[in-house]
């Protein structure tokens, strides 16, 4: 398999911009083998860049890589992003994966907003490590689990880590409903296309 496009910068997953270098730098000297890397540059995307829904924006300056690492905060496609970006630039190969959710645990005052507890989109990455792909989702950070009751996700760098179906208390929390594959750079325009077969033309009003 050619990993070379899972490796590349690209305008979003800007793995070659100085502060991204830095930061993955400062990663790297910590950590020993690959997956110890992977561990801590999930848990830096997961935790010290907060989950914010309101990042969403149809400026494409806004799915920049170090913009969002600059911002501190991002929902699941823009911490997805960084975190690809990371991984890159410790030559660790990384892609996005698209699917669509439902958050049984989603704000009422959001549902309302959006008709409906499918999100869509989300992404979180997939990474090569050993001899196989495995897939991490770094979207909601801890502190924010916490609060709202549910499991946090963990990763050891070698298993798969995806959000959890149910919340601490046994209740139905998130579930995947449609999987649009793996992809080298930001799928705008597939996201484009599929956001009305979710929400109508009604998202032009929230997704801003």
């Amino acid at each position: 398999m050619d990993f070379q496009q899972y490796l590349q910068p690209t305008y979003f997953i800007e793995s070659s911009q100085p502060t991204i270098l830095t930061t993955a730098r400062a990663i790297t000297s910590k950590a020993g083998p690959r997956e110890e890397t992977l561990q801590a540059l999930f848990y830096l995307v997961r935790d010290e860049i907060d989950y914010r829904m309101q990042e969403i924006s149809r400026d494409p300056e806004d799915y920049r890589a170090s913009v969002i690492l600059e911002r501190g905060a991002g929902f699941c496609v823009q911490k997805a992003i960084l975190l690809a970006a990371l991984a890159r630039a410790c030559g660790i190969p990384s892609r996005l994966r698209l699917a669509a959710i439902k958050n049984y645990k989603m704000p009422e005052s959001m549902a309302q907003m959006m008709g409906t507890q499918v999100l869509f989109p989300h992404a979180y990455n997939e990474f090569y490590s050993g001899n196989s792909w495995v897939a991490a989702a770094a979207t909601f950070n801890q502190a924010l689990c916490q609060k709202l009751g549910v499991p946090s996700v963990e990763f050891d760098g070698r298993h798969d880590a995806l959000l959890p179906a149910m919340d601490l208390s046994g209740h139905p929390y998130i579930e995947y409903l449609d999987d649009f594959g793996s992809s080298a750079d930001v799928p705008l325009p597939l996201i484009l296309e599929k956001l009305p077969l979710f929400y109508g033309n009604d998202y032009l009003k929230w997704y801003l």
